[in-house]
């Protein structure tokens, strides 16, 4: 989305970012790109997709794997991004909320089987009439996962900034690490990820959504997260990568913000 003037419709832009997330951008029916490797599901909403860049931070994240020599299959019903990403699959669907993900997550998970799961969810819940309400529904989605999953590594992100709203989202953040610890605890494999503070507002291309550098910065904190839980992705094969395939140099520390 593109950044209007100054005045008058400047104060569009949380309301033109809000349509925005509401509306799929080149997602389609996955194609089932399975190549035997470790089951990842990228799972949330339109920054899971790739809004404004398609395939988003799973690029980036495709690039880190392979050059790491890991075998790794994305899995979702739905399928985009460019011919780079060497596998398309994923669960991100634009506009939802944690709720809606909800409603549909335990047959996904029948379906798919995931040893993995990266969840960035909630930015559409800070728009809602309840985002005070945003958290309980967090912690009931991950015990629906949990249950569903017990033996797969769940990883639960912050959700990245926003460049309105943000005491919202920084609410709704706080209290992820205490959902997060308290699962943990009680014996699930749950795992926090510190999406806000790896973006500022100039990693946003809308407001919202990050630009190219904002995704690469998400797989760098989602690459950083799989590495710290052994088996999460597998182990690394003896096989030399292709050409092509180094790792995005972009950093961040992880960060809270709204997505779509």
């Amino acid at each position: 989305m593109a950044r209007t003037g100054r005045h008058p419709l400047a104060a569009l832009i949380p309301l033109l970012a809000f349509l925005a997330v509401l509306v799929p951008l080149g997602a389609g029916t996955a194609h089932a790109e399975s190549n035997g490797g470790v089951k990842v599901m990228p799972l949330g909403d339109s920054i899971t997709d790739g809004f404004n860049v398609p395939g988003g931070y799973r690029v980036g994240l495709w690039r880190k794997l392979t050059a790491g020599r890991y075998k790794v299959d994305f899995v979702g019903s739905l399928f985009n991004g460019p011919a780079g990403l060497g596998d398309h699959d994923h669960e991100g669907h634009s506009g939802w909320t944690i709720q809606q993900i909800d409603d549909n997550v335990v047959n996904w998970l029948r379906t798919q089987n995931p040893h993995t799961i990266l969840l960035h969810i909630g930015t559409n819940d800070i728009y809602g009439n309840d985002p005070a309400g945003a958290p309980a529904r967090l912690s009931t989605l991950i015990d629906h996962i949990t249950a569903q999953a017990p033996n797969a590594e769940l990883f639960v992100a912050t959700i990245t900034p926003l460049a309105f709203m943000d005491s919202t989202v920084r609410a709704y953040n706080a209290a992820i690490p205490g959902i997060v610890r308290s699962k943990a605890n009680a014996g699930k494999r749950v795992h926090l990820v510190d999406m806000y503070s790896a973006l500022t507002p100039v990693d946003l291309a809308d407001g919202v959504h990050p630009n190219a550098g904002g995704y690469d910065k998400m797989a760098d904190v989602w690459w950083r997260g799989l590495l710290s839980v052994p088996g999460s992705i597998g182990t690394p094969s003896s096989a030399t990568p292709s050409s092509g395939t180094a790792g995005s140099t972009a950093h961040g520390n992880g960060s809270a913000a709204r997505a779509a």
